[in-house]
């Protein structure tokens, strides 16, 4: 199964001292080697700050673009790791590896491949 861990955090890398960054940037590459050694990595990145991001609406096909994230909160989308695990309980071990689930959270959901959505979306095929 596939799983997508968003990382949210209160300090982002950019607000982070350079010593800091340094670190956790590390951090990080322990666990991407450590994750693709084991076989559960199959994507990620790091997001440009929310105040780069562009937030679009469609309502009676009329399109709204709003600058900034749809939502203000204290934590803010980081950054995600697409892994292949078994099941949730494996997804949420190798997410609490993430380095930024030290400071922040980590969101973990199932990706949502099942017959019926993969052929909805012309998908089918490419996944046999």
């Amino acid at each position: 199964m596939k799983f997508l861990c968003l990382i949210c955090a209160i300090t982002l890398m950019e607000h982070m001292s350079e010593e800091a960054a340094t670190r956790h940037y590390a951090d990080y590459r322990v666990f991407i080697d450590e994750i693709k050694r084991s076989g559960h990595f199959l994507a990620c990145d790091r997001l440009q700050l929310p105040a780069t991001a562009t937030t679009v609406r469609v309502r009676d096909g009329k399109i709204s673009a709003t600058d900034g994230p749809f939502a203000e909160t204290k934590e803010q989308l980081g950054g995600y790791f697409l892994i292949e695990a078994k099941n949730m309980d494996e997804a949420v071990g190798i997410a609490a590896r993430i380095p930024g689930a030290w400071h922040g959270c980590v969101e973990v959901r199932p990706v949502a491949a099942d017959e019926r959505t993969l052929n909805a979306l012309g998908l089918a095929a490419a996944e046999t």
